[in-house]
């Protein structure tokens, strides 16, 4: 089989800049900036495969908007990026699947960002690879690994105690095939490269994602004298119910001062509206994930954030800015009855991990209405 380089499939603005953390500590053959832009950031220098990013365009607009500018971004290091419409019809899929069956089976790694995307299920039996690396989608890295070591069905946490639909089933037999892949075995090396702290399976590689990347190419930021708080979409999602969401983000900014509110990019534009008029803040709708946007600044002395992939990020991205980073735990109150019974034990999970590796401070009694640093 021949060896065309590495090929990455990401359907988020975080996992693409993970790929690039990643290629900048496993840089490519050619990095080559384009004319006009910035030097590219050089990596250790190692022999590396030519890489190609496949961008697996999602249908959120804010999503999409983001990770457009994470291509750019990616181009301007002298990566090549491909845009691939693949939702956007019936046949959709189909097609996408077709045009990438070459660079699938030709390519001598894969990089993807999220093993649960049905998407990813399909297209990575095509592969004929025996390495591929995962990288961070967020939180769902926790999830991956542990449901991996299980040999359990790769379904993230707020979907899981649902029953199974019709297009469940019929997407069963690309998870089994997929998850097969992922698993470490004779001739089939898979690599974690992760910031958060999961454990791996047997025969896993793990390397640390440090965010070097991020911070040699931006920053260090300008640091307001202001509190920002970090919005979440566990509303969207149906985890934690709106009006206790609320209540709590109004808590946080009267305690703390907040004046700035970091909307999450699948916050809905009616609840960002109601958390303007009743607490005043100012909401920020990121261009680009907050690791970057933080980076470059300006940024408040303090930043305030519930159960979320960046109380773990933002601590490696900032290391050395004196940002102060505080964690806010969801009440058990606030969970709705759709909620998953894995809900709180895996949030307080994330929260309890980021205060234990990177020291952060915690904010308690924001239920009751008041928000109290201990």
């Amino acid at each position: 089989m021949g060896d065309s380089g590495t090929l990455a499939l990401v359907e988020s603005p975080v996992q693409l800049l993970n790929v690039l953390e990643w290629a900048h500590v496993h840089p490519p053959a050619v990095p080559t900036p384009r004319p006009g832009t910035a030097k590219a950031v050089p990596g250790p220098v190692t022999p590396g495969r030519p890489l190609t990013i496949v961008a697996l365009a999602p249908r959120d607009p804010m999503t999409r908007g983001q990770l457009r500018r994470m291509a750019e971004l990616a181009m301007d290091e002298g990566i090549t990026v491909r845009w691939c419409e693949a939702r956007s019809s019936r046949g959709s899929l189909l097609r996408t699947a077709a045009e990438l069956t070459p660079a699938l089976r030709a390519a001598g790694r894969v990089v993807l960002g999220d093993p649960f995307s049905r998407l990813v299920q399909v297209l990575l039996p095509l592969s004929r690879t025996k390495e591929i690396t995962v990288v961070d989608d967020g939180t769902a890295t926790m999830e991956f690994t542990e449901l991996l070591a299980k040999g359990a069905r790769l379904v993230r946490w707020h979907r899981s105690g649902r029953r199974l639909s019709p297009a469940d089933a019929a997407f069963g037999v690309f998870a089994s095939a997929a998850r097969r892949r992922l698993t470490p075995g004779a001739g089939r090396r898979v690599e974690l490269f992760s910031s958060m702290p999961a454990s791996p399976p047997p025969g896993m590689v793990l390397r640390a994602n440090r965010f070097a990347w991020t911070r040699a190419r931006f920053g260090p930021p300008t640091i307001s004298a202001g509190t920002d708080i970090v919005g979440t979409s566990l509303v969207e999602t149906g985890v934690v119910d709106p009006e206790r969401y609320l209540t709590a983000v109004a808590a946080l900014t009267r305690a703390h001062g907040a004046t700035r509110y970091f909307a999450h990019r699948r916050e809905s534009a009616d609840k960002l509206h109601r958390l303007t008029a009743e607490t005043g803040l100012q909401i920020v709708r990121p261009d680009l994930p907050l690791e970057l946007i933080a980076r470059r600044g300006p940024i408040g002395h303090t930043v305030l954030s519930f159960p979320s992939t960046v109380v773990h990020t933002l601590p490696l991205a900032l290391e050395g800015t004196g940002v102060r980073i505080t964690v806010c735990d969801v009440d058990p109150e606030w969970l709705t009855d759709r909620a998953s019974p894995r809900a709180q034990s895996f949030l307080s999970g994330i929260t309890g991990s980021a205060r234990d590796l990177h020291g952060l401070a915690s904010v308690a009694s924001v239920a009751s209405g008041t928000a109290a640093a201990d």
